[in-house]
C-alpha cells in the first residue's frame, strides 16, 4: 500500500450541519487516542431561509453549499466510514431537505445524515462529557444552538434526560408555534428521556 494512502486510513472527520453554522474537525486517529488537526466554522443561517411552507430557499442552500466546498477540500480522497456528516434542526424541518442533501452529497462525496433531536443531544452529551473528568454525580450539559437550545442531564458519559426548546425565530409569523418551554408538551419535544 502506498505511503500516502496508509496516511489517509488514519484521518477521520466530522461535520455538523446546524442551523446557524456549520461545523468540521478534521483528526488523526493514533494509538487509540485522537489528535485534532483542524476545526473550521462557518456562519451559514440555513435556518434563516426556512419559509412558511417550511421549505429552504435556494439563496440559504447556496450559503451553506459555498461552505460545504471549502470543507471539501479537506476531506477530499477520505475513505468511506472516514467522515460522518450530521444535519439537525434545520434539516429535520426543511420539507426540501432531500434536495439539499443530494446536492451536498455531489459535493462532500460522504452521506449526509439527519439525526433525531434525541441522537443530537445525546452525541452533544457524550462530547462535553469527554472533555470532563470522569467523576461521579449527575451533571448538566447546555446546547444553545441556531434552532434549538437543548438541556442535557447525565450522569458519567450516560445521557438521563433532555428538555428542547425551539427557537421563537424559527416559528415568526407561523401558526404552529409551540410556545414557551413546558415539560411534557409538543408532541415530546421537551421532556424526552433516555434510557
Amino acid at each position: 500500500m502506498p505511503q500516502s494512502q496508509a496516511k489517509n486510513l488514519s484521518l477521520i472527520a466530522a461535520i455538523d450541519l446546524g442551523s446557524n453554522s456549520f461545523h468540521m474537525v478534521v483528526a488523526k486517529a493514533q494509538n487509540g487516542e485522537i489528535r485534532i488537526l483542524e476545526r473550521l466554522g462557518e456562519k451559514v443561517q440555513l435556518a434563516a431561509g426556512i419559509d412558511d411552507e417550511r421549505k429552504l430557499n435556494e439563496e440559504s442552500m447556496q450559503r451553506g453549499l459555498d461552505c460545504l466546498k471549502r470543507f471539501a477540500q479537506l476531506i477530499n480522497g477520505m475513505p468511506q466510514g472516514a467522515v460522518r456528516i450530521v444535519g439537525t434542526n434545520a434539516l429535520r424541518e426543511a420539507r426540501n431537505r432531500g434536495e439539499f442533501i443530494r446536492r451536498a452529497e455531489e459535493i462532500l462525496g460522504h452521506p449526509v445524515e439527519v439525526i433525531s433531536g434525541r441522537e443530537e443531544a445525546r452525541l452533544i452529551y457524550l462530547g462535553v462529557s469527554h472533555t470532563l473528568a470522569d467523576t461521579p454525580g449527575k451533571r448538566l450539559v447546555a446546547d444553545i444552538g441556531g434552532g434549538s437550545t437543548e438541556f442535557i442531564i447525565g450522569q458519567r458519559f450516560e445521557p438521563l434526560l433532555r428538555l428542547r426548546q425551539l427557537h421563537p425565530a424559527l416559528f415568526q409569523g407561523r401558526q404552529d408555534h409551540p410556545g414557551p418551554l413546558r415539560p411534557g408538551v409538543h408532541g415530546g419535544a421537551a421532556g424526552d428521556h433516555e434510557h
